[in-house]
């Protein structure tokens, strides 16, 4: 299991992730529509040089044209102007007609490319602009009013303003600043956060694990004493516990459905404590009216452990532990993979630790024995495939597991279950 300084740090740090890819787009956004502006801004101060100077004077009362005073001067400004990264310039009068038209050979190329972006804006007596890139460039399309001396709009300036690399560097140079200082302040923050959340997190784990043991606890107590009603011994539940997480860890069981799994081999003969002791604890064989009696301990089982959301988890063993893999189980008679894996496991180890433990009516039969019967009922009582898996490990876990005894086997026991069970809770576990 992974320490828990460990997975809060991973948790955080992912939190830091997302926080820092919200938060910089959201900044990056703004800081391109700042660009956006701070562009139009540049190219409006560069059209207010020229405008600031030009001076147009009515042409015809009748027309409300008007026109320079002097074209040629108007003219040689306007190509002047447009070297200094115009693409192209034209001033028109307020009748739309054109006084002077300047197209910079610098940009021929650039020009040509950026004919399908133009648009022509309305003469309505506002400023209008568009940026578009082109390529790998970026221009800017202005469209100024020339105001005559009483204020009002005597012409228009229009303009394509090609950006240079370096300002456009300059710009994207800004950005990542403005960036990383967003990634700096949110890593910061979540850094100094790191210590507060470990000292907060320290009260209620102990609170959580606490709880953990104290569920753990009752749910071995109950399957114990079940176990003690039925066979004169609690251990037979502890064993086969540790056996289910052994086949369980090998099969790849996702913390989740472990739980699923120890709840269910702790609890999975609960309904035994409503059956009558003359049919329980009969010595010899029993009678059909009988068995059908005992069969009814499922049912009851699961009628028991509905009544907890915690214990409810142990359901799918409860209830399907007696089901074989050919269909000749009960109480539905399932099938194949129709019964939850994790009852198919726990027919494996259940029966194993039966054969291979001492109880006051048999003797334990050796593991090549006791394997020999579990292999015999592949495909008819157990799943093949379980059985394959657990031939592989039976040896080990069973000289691990097979010689503990009382408050060695109940802590063992214990150290796995809340291994799983704190795991489960905060969503990871390590292979």
């Amino acid at each position: 299991m992974l320490p828990i300084h460990l997975l809060l740090f991973r948790r955080l740090f992912a939190v830091w992730l997302l926080v820092s890819a919200l938060v910089g787009g959201a900044v990056y956004h703004l800081e391109m529509r700042q660009i956006d502006e701070s562009i139009v801004a540049l190219v409006a101060s560069r059209v207010g040089e020229f405008t600031e100077s030009t001076d147009l004077v009515p042409v015809a009362p009748d027309t409300g044209g008007r026109r320079a005073a002097d074209p040629a001067a108007l003219a040689a400004k306007a190509e002047a102007f447009a070297r200094q990264r115009f693409v192209t310039i034209a001033v028109v009068d307020r009748a739309g007609q054109t006084l002077v038209q300047f197209a910079n050979p610098r940009y021929a190329d650039l020009a040509e490319r950026f004919k399908p972006y133009r648009q022509d804006f309305p003469r309505d007596g506002l400023s209008h602009h568009r940026k578009s890139a082109v390529g790998d460039d970026n221009v800017v399309q202005v469209r100024v009013p020339l105001p005559g001396k009483d204020g009002a709009p005597v012409g228009y300036f229009d303009g394509v303003f090609a950006i240079d690399q370096a300002t456009i560097a300059e710009f994207e140079r800004r950005i990542w600043r403005t960036l990383a200082a967003v990634l700096v302040a949110t890593l910061a923050t979540s850094l100094l956060l790191y210590p507060v959340i470990i000292a907060l997190n320290g009260d209620m784990l102990h609170f959580s694990r606490r709880v953990l043991k104290g569920n753990l606890e009752m749910a071995a107590v109950i399957g114990e004493a079940i176990a003690k009603r039925d066979s004169e011994t609690g251990e037979h539940n502890f064993r086969v516990t540790l056996y289910a997480i052994g086949l369980g860890e090998t099969v790849g069981l996702p913390p989740a459905t472990m739980r699923k799994l120890i709840l269910g081999a702790f609890l999975h003969d609960v309904g035994k404590i409503g059956i009558r002791d003359s049919v329980l604890l009969k010595p010899g064989s029993l009678t059909t009216d009988e068995f059908a009696v005992m069969r009814t301990h499922v049912a009851l089982g699961v009628e028991i452990i509905e009544g907890s959301e915690w214990l409810r988890e142990a359901r799918e063993v409860v209830e399907c532990h007696h089901e074989k893999y050919d269909g000749s189980g009960y109480p539905r008679g399932l099938a194949g993979e129709e019964i939850p894996l994790v009852a198919r496991i726990f027919a494996i180890v259940d029966v194993f630790d039966a054969l291979t433990s001492h109880r006051a009516y048999k003797t334990e039969v050796p593991l090549e024995m006791a394997l020999s019967n579990i292999r015999q009922g592949a495909g008819s009582h157990f799943d093949p495939r379980l059985v394959a898996v657990f031939e592989g490990i039976a040896s080990r876990i069973h000289a691990a597991i097979g010689p503990l005894e009382g408050p060695v086997l109940v802590q063992r026991l214990r150290e796995k279950a809340i291994e799983y069970f704190i795991a489960d809770s905060l969503g990871s576990r390590t292979a």
